[in-house]
């Protein structure tokens, strides 16, 4: 009846009918369940919830203890054999591009219990077995392979021997899974793997050469040495073999190719200079795009690999109208949202560097399809929106027209400093950071809709990223601001919060801060006051983290901050002078000598300016401070730089040296 045959079909039914006791059965019952699961990720989730993958584990290491124990009755080896095929195939389906489904494979312990298929007398349970742990290694979440061990590279290298094509298959794929390390790199190539995945490129099947593609890419990536000896003449010429697969009329053949050479150059640009290449890969790869399936999800990302901060490459792409092609897949919409990243991310970084991109991508009202896709579903889609937002404003031309600061694109940006996901929040900090730069009068607009408010709250995420970030913005948005503006912002962030920011535990926001403090004091003079409200809080922890400085880069903004001081007035001068040199008995200039002597240019050069506003001639009391510096060694010191290897420090030096000489120093 159709009742009966409806029941049976049910993932309750098929459970139980793989609890039979007749082989027969078992082996309907596990084909049934693979044939249900095949690209269902629905069902996948049933059967899982169900406690399917443990009772099919079960299923296979039964199965191979019967195989042992019956080893010399071939009756029972076709039917124990049916059953191995087909368990393994059935745990291969759940794992197959379903994370949940190989955590499932995992954790019911059938993984060793594959691998020993591999050693199976009967060629299609080993197929399977292998056809399995492919699937499981397509994921992240696979077991990592330890080529350190002779024995584990012994077992490796038997896997790529291997006539069956899913076997050595495997082997290729646990290379590109596991490989990570520059001493697993060489024992590979110590061991001749790369001329064996070689010879599967030239000689193998289809998917033998897309895997050893896979394989050859990851025993590459920043690895000149290992590529330096695959092409040399003890291979043959194995590039050539690359190069020709990129013309490969399988298009997943044609990807894998352009993503190996692609590594090849990026780790070791002398290789494949030839610019018939270059262009020849940004056509295949912008064509590739077109491909309805995985391929074309893959392809934006291989694109972006090749032209990121490659200026050559951005002008041979625009010369080939990437950027028309991008935007008319935009326009198409209704796809796969890995490739909707992927083609945001590569017109992120088709804009990066070139004027001539971003007027291009303007000029096609581009702009309007990136800022609706900052609402989209998807995190990551959000993400590489604001990063293609980020890249795109930072058109000097457009920024000085207020092009971008409008209610279009900050609404939207300001809106996902709230998002759930911190990537995201990130990004849209990154991108409203370029956007609040704004050289005309309308910030107002960012104020309005509530974006100084939500960067001050940010600024006290627990997320270092989020708080570094949401300062840079904040350091940006009163770049050359009026002092109004500069006074909301500091209403709102207030000085105990910026001096704990300015000892915060991460070294990038102690830098943003500084950085935020220096453009805030920069300007009129009532601006100095900022570092004086709250009793001199935020001049204090300036001094204090300066003592501590863990890298240049804070020292750089902790003395163009003093520097800003230094050039008001008396009071303000005198106030650093305290700060820099608050003991004057024990002759320990502290900080400041070290500085003077890094080997940071810029650091120096900092140091120089802050001594230069301190000394300045027409200050009545700059004789008494160049005395107090000369007594601790500090004039001494700038002696010794007049031959500083930057100019720009030098020049400094010499106007130090020169107010010196106004009060008499020879």
């Amino acid at each position: 009846m159709p009742s009966a045959t409806f029941n049976s079909h049910r993932p309750s039914e098929l459970l139980s009918r793989l609890a039979a006791t007749e082989p027969e059965v078992k082996v309907r019952a596990l084909r049934e369940v693979k044939n249900q699961i095949i690209g269902n990720r629905t069902k996948k989730l049933s059967f899982l919830k169900l406690g399917a993958v443990p009772i099919i584990a079960g299923i296979l290491a039964d199965s191979i203890d019967e195989v042992i124990e019956n080893s010399n009755n071939s009756f029972n080896d076709n039917i124990i054999n049916n059953i191995l095929v087909q368990s393994a195939a059935a745990l291969g389906s759940f794992a197959c591009g379903f994370d949940a489904g190989v955590q499932a494979v995992l954790d019911a312990g059938a993984f060793p219990n594959l691998l020993r298929l591999l050693a199976n007398s009967n060629e299609k349970v080993v197929d399977a077995g292998a056809r399995a742990l492919r699937m499981i290694y397509q994921s992240k979440l696979a077991p990592k392979y330890d080529f350190l061990q002779q024995k584990n590279m012994e077992f490796l290298i038997s896997l790529l021997n291997s006539e069956c094509e899913n076997v050595s298959g495997l082997g290729a794929s646990i290379i590109t899974h596991s490989c990570e390390t520059s001493f697993e790199q060489k024992a590979l190539f110590d061991a001749g793997i790369p001329k064996k995945l070689n010879s599967l490129l030239e000689g193998g099947s289809l998917s033998q050469r897309d895997a050893s593609l896979e394989s050859l890419a990851t025993i590459f990536k920043n690895n000149p040495e290992a590529i330096s000896k695959f092409a040399g003449p003890e291979l043959g010429r194995p590039l050539t073999s690359v190069i020709d697969l990129a013309k490969d009329r399988f298009p997943r053949t044609r990807l894998l190719a352009c993503m190996c050479l692609i590594v090849i150059r990026n780790t070791s640009p002398h290789f494949l200079k030839d610019i018939g290449i270059k262009t020849k890969l940004i056509h295949i790869l912008l064509e590739l795009l077109d491909d309805p399936g995985q391929v074309g999800d893959e392809a934006p990302f291989a694109f972006s690999s090749l032209i990121a901060q490659k200026e050559d490459l951005q002008k041979l792409a625009l010369e080939a109208n990437a950027i028309d092609k991008l935007h008319h897949h935009l326009q198409k919409g209704s796809f796969h949202p890995k490739r909707y990243e992927g083609i945001l991310l590569a017109l992120a970084d088709m804009c990066s560097k070139l004027e001539s991109c971003r007027s291009k991508f303007l000029s096609l009202q581009a702009l309007n399809l990136v800022t609706d896709a900052l609402a989209d579903d998807y995190a990551d889609v959000r993400a590489a929106a604001c990063i293609c937002l980020k890249s795109v404003t930072r058109s000097i031309k457009n920024l000085s027209a207020g092009y971008f600061m409008n209610e279009i694109v900050v609404i939207p940006l300001v809106q996902l400093f709230l998002d759930p996901s911190t990537s995201v929040q990130v990004a849209a900090l990154g991108a409203i950071s370029n956007i609040v730069v704004d050289f005309t009068t309308h910030k107002s607009i960012f104020v309005k809709c509530g974006g100084i408010k939500q960067l001050v709250q940010l600024a006290k995420s627990m997320e270092p990223a989020v708080r570094s970030n949401a300062l840079w913005a904040l350091k940006n948005f009163v770049f050359l601001a009026d002092n109004t503006l500069k006074e909301g912002v500091f209403s709102q962030l207030t000085a105990s919060l910026i001096s704990s920011l300015i000892c915060d535990p991460e070294p990038s926001v102690q830098e943003q801060a500084l950085s935020l403090v220096r453009n805030l004091v920069d300007g009129c003079i009532n601006s100095i006051e900022f570092v004086f409200a709250e009793n001199g809080l935020i001049l204090e922890a300036i001094g204090r983290q300066l003592q501590v400085a863990s890298k240049a880069e804070i020292g750089i903004q902790g003395m163009y901050t003093l520097c800003n001081v230094a050039s008001g007035n008396e009071l303000h001068k005198e106030a650093i002078m305290h700060l820099l040199f608050p003991q004057m008995g024990d002759k320990n200039p502290s900080f400041i000598i070290n500085f003077l002597q890094s080997n940071d240019s810029q650091l120096r050069m900092a140091t120089v300016w802050t001594i230069v506003n301190l000394t300045c001639t027409s200050s009545p009391g700059a004789f008494v401070r160049l005395e107090k510096m000369r007594n601790v060694g500090i004039v001494s010191q700038i002696k010794n730089m007049v031959n500083d290897p930057c100019v720009d420090v030098k020049l400094r030096v010499r106007t130090v040296l020169g107010q010196s000489m106004a009060f008499g120093d020879n």
